[in-house]
């Protein structure tokens, strides 16, 4: 797809596919210029970006400095992992959530309904790399390769939503380098195309800063707060990655955005992997309302909260979901 072609353009082109259900269409954004030293044309980019951040609470980037080959490469090693024994995936099973590297068939979050998933951290990638499975043999290669590209982009994209938001494009560059990068492999079986339960993953919203997901197929539906309860289809567009935002972005920004509520449905022409790499800072780092964004006319709407506070929460959210960041409002009346 050609540099020029603008990501507002890429959005109509697609208007047509979604409006049988009457549905928004996504943003798709050319970042190739983020970088650019011309501040002009970042700043066209940046405005894009947090038009999307805004409306939609999410986007699809392009032109985005990931490699075709990392990407492929972490599709494959996914892939050839859940394609592995029973036996050889049940060595990484794990009660703990706590664990750095933890394989399941069911969730103990109350959201999974048809998924087997491997989760673990990758930032740095030499403190958790080791940890990673040995088997498919070039796991840790292809995935290592991926985890670091992608964290790259983490940090370009989180520094233009923090100055769409009036802030320093470096205010979080800091918090992501030390951060949590978690990393979530998803396996969804192919769906059956008679009526009945087609979720694979309920509805839920990601912690974190951003979540930058790559599907090998469409399945992930997103629903912005505004949207009425419609949900869109994310398209799955050759060398695209999605882009949405989690609960401490909309703490960070004092809820000038949200954070997006999404799910899986099971694709019923195949199965389908998908590669959430979530971001956000430090396990024990607390993120809290920018001070730049709180004022007489803009009180403090959230409380502070950490990656381990979560933790600490997700066991009491499994009869009755709750989206973590509704449990940190501050009552302003």
């Amino acid at each position: 797809m050609p540099a020029a072609v603008s990501g507002r353009l890429l959005a109509r082109t697609m208007a047509s596919h979604h409006n049988h259900r009457q549905q928004r269409p996504l943003p798709v954004i050319n970042i190739g210029r983020l970088g650019d030293k011309d501040p002009a044309a970042r700043a066209l980019v940046v405005e894009d970006i947090a038009r999307a951040c805004r409306d939609r609470g999410c986007f699809q980037v392009i032109n985005h400095g990931v490699s075709k080959s990392a990407m492929d490469g972490a599709l494959e090693a996914a892939s050839e992992f859940f394609d592995m024994p029973a036996d050889r995936k049940a060595a990484f099973a794990c009660d703990d959530i706590r664990s750095p590297v933890r394989y399941d068939t069911s969730s103990r979050d109350g959201i999974s309904k048809a998924r087997s998933f491997l989760k673990h951290y990758a930032n740095p990638i030499e403190d958790w790399v080791d940890s990673w499975p040995t088997q498919p043999p070039t796991y840790r290669k292809k995935m290592g390769k991926y985890a670091v590209e992608v964290q790259r982009l983490s940090v370009q994209l989180t520094g233009a939503i923090v100055e769409g938001l009036g802030l320093c494009p470096m205010y979080l560059e800091e918090k992501l380098g030390a951060g949590l990068q978690f990393m979530a492999l998803n396996n969804y079986p192919q769906g059956s195309s008679r009526a009945g339960d087609t979720v694979g993953l309920a509805p839920h919203s990601d912690i974190g800063f951003i979540s930058i997901l790559l599907q090998s197929s469409p399945g992930l539906e997103v629903t912005h707060h505004d949207d009425g309860g419609i949900w869109t289809p994310v398209p799955s567009i050759p060398g695209a990655l999605h882009v949405h935002l989690g609960d401490h972005l909309e703490v960070l920004s004092n809820g000038r955005l949200r954070s997006l509520l999404h799910r899986a449905i099971l694709n019923t022409d195949e199965a389908r992997i998908s590669i959430a790499s979530i971001h956000g800072a430090a396990m024990d780092e607390k993120v809290r309302c920018a001070e730049e964004l709180v004022d007489e006319r803009h009180p403090r709407m959230y409380r502070e909260s950490s990656f381990h506070d979560f933790l600490d929460f997700l066991p009491t959210n499994v009869k009755a979901y709750r989206r973590f960041v509704e449990t940190l409002k501050i009552d302003t009346a």
